[in-house]
Order: C-alpha cells, then sequence, then structure tokens
C-alpha cells in the first residue's frame, strides 16, 4: 500500500514548516519532501535545496521533479524522489502552493491537502519576528487573498494560531482519526 502526499498549503507566517517538523519528529510514518527553490540555500527558513534558475530548467526538462511551479519571482519543485517513501507506505508532507494542487492530485494516487490557518494578528507578529520583510510588505503579503482550494480534494483546515503541540495533536487526529 502506498502512503499519502498531504499537501500543506496556508498563508506565509501560518507555520507550516514548524508544524510539518514537529509532525514528522513525532509520527514515524510520516516523511518530509524537502523541496527545490531557486534562491540561495543560505536564504534562512525552511530547511531547502537551493539552485540556480538554469540548472532549475535543466532538471524540470529532463523530469527530475514530481512537481513544479512557479511564485513570487522564484521557482519551486518537489523532486520525484518522493516516490520512495510513498511507495514504503509512508505519507509524505509537501509544502506546496495552492496553484500546483491539481497537478498533485493528478500525479499521485492519494493526495490531501492540510490547510493550516491562524489569525490575522498572529499572522503579523510572525511576519514580522522572521525580519525579511518590511513593514508595508508584510501588510500587502497579509491583504493579500488567497485563492479557493480546488473542489473534491479531501482537505483537513486546522487553525495554528495556539501552541505548535496543539496544532500536532488536531493534525494527528485529522489524518489519523483511528489513532486518535
Amino acid at each position: 500500500m502506498t502512503g499519502r502526499l498531504v499537501a500543506v498549503v496556508g498563508a506565509s507566517g501560518v507555520g507550516k514548516d514548524s508544524v510539518m517538523t514537529a509532525l514528522a519528529e513525532t509520527t514515524p510514518q510520516i516523511s518530509l519532501a524537502r523541496r527545490v527553490i531557486t534562491r540561495p540555500s543560505d536564504a534562512g527558513g525552511e530547511d531547502f535545496d537551493g539552485i540556480g534558475e538554469a540548472e532549475f530548467l535543466a532538471r524540470d526538462a529532463a523530469g527530475e521533479f514530481a512537481l513544479s511551479w512557479s511564485a513570487h519571482g522564484l521557482r519551486y519543485a518537489i523532486p520525484d524522489a518522493v516516490d520512495v517513501p510513498l511507495l514504503a507506505g509512508h505519507d509524505v508532507l509537501a509544502n506546496l502552493s495552492r496553484s500546483v494542487l491539481t497537478q498533485a492530485t493528478a500525479r499521485f494516487e492519494q493526495c490531501e491537502v492540510l490547510h493550516l490557518t491562524a489569525s490575522r494578528e498572529v499572522l503579523e507578529q510572525r511576519l514580522i519576528a522572521r525580519g525579511r520583510e518590511s513593514r508595508a510588505d508584510i501588510m500587502r503579503r497579509l491583504d493579500r487573498t488567497a485563492g479557493a482550494l480546488p473542489a473534491g480534494i479531501k482537505t483537513h483546515q486546522i487553525d495554528n494560531s495556539g501552541p505548535l503541540d496543539l496544532t500536532v495533536q488536531a493534525v494527528i487526529a485529522a489524518l489519523y482519526p483511528v489513532r486518535a
């Protein structure tokens, strides 16, 4: 039996990477997909493989990516190595853009969405604490409206405004209801 690809989506600052890391540390059947991004590896934030635009395009053309997309002036991909833990029966969490969800459901036999949310105030505090953007950029980011999730995809919506351990418990209960 193959595992599920769980696409993790949510606004900037919602805590996707923190939740994903905590889930992988506490749930043995969960693996994390490591993204490839066209930005320097030392840019901070999530753990990713940073490569240049030319290398990204060459690897994409060679079919090395299970999923690829563009957002915010960068290119992102999930390497096709994601299939290894899935075939071993592990669920794999992947930080994805909403724009690639339809592609993900077509590519993976079992694909679900973990939609993390948080209050505007919490998002603002987290974005300020990251220190990567000006106040004006943060306000523009917060004012952006996210597109709707595609119809027909099993989605688990979890509020991550509170303590991380409560969010992790809620996600485990949603993904593994028999265990909860």
